[in-house]
């Protein structure tokens, strides 16, 4: 069913939308998937993402039914160095979605490192929570440990909690601490620092210490809000206990209907790259 300029809003949202939250494709994608006739409501072909769905709508892709909701979960994995995280690289480099153990279920990932960068990245089955916990608005900060050339000037790295300009691009307020065994080398060819920041654009580490005449030689993600990487090995997955997301996220926080979520074996999305 679609609305006309007089008409009230049909009840519930629009089908691009619900299919992203439920993580079954991007909303262009999903808007693609209409456009060659792969959608279907309620038993009829759709042909515009103008549609509008509810939970009771029978939706189906490419005949199979969108699976029943589930229980929103999220897990904690290692990313390697040299893993993009992306469904499909045109380049046929090796993705994180291709590496992870078979036994999870389609999962989309909450923010991006790049393929240089490793650490800590949190996947989960639910679209409206991996939105939420991205935007800066959440608060949730964003720890590195980060391996630079040379030494890094203490009043620069003070600037940076004001936030910093780089080739017309803002980024926001950067807390950047040197070790103490880096701080007492002053020309040491490598120094190492622990850095937060709560916006995460895309390369935004790298490009700052670039800035500051200080390549970043190695980018390691090591919080992200609550969840921490801890001892986790690279390659590994660990799924948080749901009592205990729950306890991170706040009553209302997990999604938009908590505790739900629909799922498809659609593509897995992401986004930042750091």
């Amino acid at each position: 069913m679609t609305a006309n300029k007089n008409s009230a809003r049909p009840a519930g949202e629009r089908i691009a939308k619900f299919l992203a939250r439920a993580g079954v494709a991007s909303r262009r994608d999903v808007e693609r998937m209409i456009a060659a006739g792969r959608i279907a409501v309620d038993g009829a072909i759709i042909s515009t993402p103008a549609t509008f769905v509810t939970a009771a709508s029978r939706i189906t892709l490419d005949g199979a039914p969108v699976a029943a909701a589930q229980s929103t979960r999220l897990w904690l994995y290692h990313k390697p160095r040299g893993l993009v995280t992306t469904a499909r690289d045109p380049q046929g480099r090796p993705t994180v979605f291709e590496k992870l153990p078979k036994h999870l279920p389609r999962v989309i990932s909450i923010g991006r490192l790049d393929r240089d960068s490793e650490g800590l990245l949190l996947l989960t089955n639910d679209g409206a929570l991996a939105r939420r916990l991205e935007l800066p608005s959440s608060g949730w900060p964003r720890t590195y440990r980060v391996r630079v050339r040379g030494c890094p000037d203490a009043a620069a790295l003070a600037r940076l909690k004001q936030g910093i300009t780089v080739r017309g691009i803002h980024y926001g307020p950067i807390e950047a601490r040197l070790d103490e065994s880096s701080a007492t080398r002053a020309r040491a060819a490598n120094s190492w620092l622990t850095v937060t920041l709560r916006e995460g654009k895309n390369r935004e580490i790298r490009r700052v210490f670039q800035h500051l005449g200080h390549s970043v030689s190695r980018l390691i993600r090591i919080a992200f809000g609550p969840f921490e990487l801890g001892a986790l090995p690279p390659a590994a997955v660990q799924e948080v206990p749901h009592e205990s997301l729950s306890a991170f996220l706040g009553r209302g926080e997990e999604s938009e209907n908590p505790g739900k979520t629909q799922s498809h074996g659609g593509a897995p999305r992401s986004r930042r790259t750091q």
